[in-house]
């Protein structure tokens, strides 16, 4: 019986970032009738080859929906109308508004440190953390999460794979922090490396708040990723069937494909410090737990909420005050500016 391969485009519902890329490519490349599949992200389509029979493209775009549906995407033969929900600013503003306020409250009382003279503190990693758990950059993470918990939990095993996942998860951070932070200390960063370097932190981090306002659609061009054989060899561990699978899983997530854990690695290169380093991932890894923990037990996802827009754009502002702070603060360590805040 011969096969006829065929070529189609589709547009993509719901892509917001890289890691969407990883995961829309991984999912519709495993289908039995796929033989190629690739994302773009600027676009938000999709381009797949395969066997598709006599189905007529709207019926094929359904089939191909139906491994993406529980991650939030939607393909369609349709272009994505986008709109942006500017009166989601209305909340979003005064919420962030709030936090930076108690954050500056805290940082005066000193209970809190969050910008300490242009460095990335553990307190700023926990919230970045916290912020990439719930954003967009960790639809692959919370993909495999989801996926490994399905797997093993049809075999009866909940509890044991989870621990392994997270424990895993937790310790790599720390460990490959550590090893990162130790590779500045062999390279002896001097002050204006260690400035430039804390610079791209500082506009990485400007880049992944701007897109997480959903506003501008350029922005997208700039955020940095892991080299895509990378993150694909890191995605594809999941796939693995064996009784370390989780603990390697939580290991792999380190080289996906996040812009969020991207601009702490870069950081923690200008720490020269296995333990500064180590500490610093190991504040963000543990930021990512709790929400990471909920979607393990349950199909928890802020990206499906009706109230996303408003966190996402709230997260955003926030990211940007963060980005701000670090980068006004490190032109003040280098001399080009004087203080600015006084905390």
């Amino acid at each position: 019986m011969t096969t006829q391969t065929q070529k189609y485009t589709f547009h993509v519902h719901g892509m917001h970032c890289n890691a969407c890329v990883l995961m829309t490519e991984s999912e519709i490349g495993d289908l039995p009738n796929v033989t190629y599949v690739k994302s773009n992200l600027n676009k938000h389509s999709i381009e797949v080859t395969g066997d598709f029979g006599e189905k007529t493209p709207e019926r094929i775009a359904e089939e191909l929906t139906i491994p993406l549906k529980s991650h939030g995407y939607t393909i369609s033969v349709e272009k994505q109308k986008r709109t942006v929900r500017w009166q989601e600013f209305k909340i979003a503003l005064p919420i962030a508004l709030g936090f930076i306020t108690l954050f500056v409250g805290l940082q005066k009382m000193g209970i809190v440190n969050l910008v300490n003279s242009g460095n990335v503190t553990y307190g700023t990693a926990f919230v970045v953390g916290i912020i990439a758990s719930l954003s967009t950059c960790m639809a692959v993470v919370g993909g495999l999460v989801l996926s490994m918990s399905a797997t093993f939990a049809r075999e009866g095993d909940r509890i044991k794979p989870q621990l392994m996942f997270h424990g895993g998860r937790i310790i790599s951070f720390f460990v490959l922090g550590g090893v990162i932070g130790a590779l500045g200390a062999v390279f002896t960063l001097n002050t204006s490396a260690t400035f430039v370097l804390s610079l791209v932190v500082g506009i990485v981090m400007l880049i992944l708040g701007i897109n997480l306002l959903d506003v501008f659609v350029w922005a997208k061009k700039f955020q940095p990723s892991m080299p895509k054989f990378v993150s694909k060899y890191a995605h594809g561990v999941s796939k693995l069937n064996h009784t370390f699978t989780p603990l390697l899983v939580g290991i792999a997530t380190f080289f996906l494909p996040c812009g969020f854990t991207q601009s702490m690695q870069l950081y923690t290169l200008s720490t020269g410090s296995f333990l500064t380093g180590g500490l610093t991932m190991l504040a963000f890894a543990l930021g990512t737990f709790p929400v990471l923990a909920l979607v393990s037990f349950s199909s928890f996802s802020m990206k499906n909420s009706s109230k996303s827009g408003i966190f996402f754009k709230s997260a955003g502002l926030v990211v940007i005050a963060f980005a701000l702070f670090n980068l006004i603060n490190s032109l003040v360590v280098i001399g080009i500016i004087p203080p600015v805040f006084v905390f």
